[in-house]
């Protein structure tokens, strides 16, 4: 029988899947833009995205390392 996602882990897991909407956004919005200024906020979408997908995967990782992963 699976066990339940701990709480903890499945903010973790959408914490990777919301930074994987925001780089699926910041491509769309980058290929679609007509002006420097959102040109700008989508690289910036981008960028915290991927810093922050960056932590959730170590946070997950240590998680995975501690026993803690479901």
């Amino acid at each position: 029988m699976d066990m339940p996602v701990k709480p903890c882990n499945h903010n973790i897991k959408k914490t990777i899947a919301i930074a994987d909407e925001m780089i699926l956004l910041a491509d769309a919005g980058d290929a679609d833009h007509e002006d420097v200024g959102c040109a700008i906020l989508y690289g910036i979408l981008r960028d915290s995205a991927y810093k922050l997908r960056k932590l959730a995967e170590a946070e997950k990782q240590a998680h995975i390392n501690k026993g803690f992963w479901d």
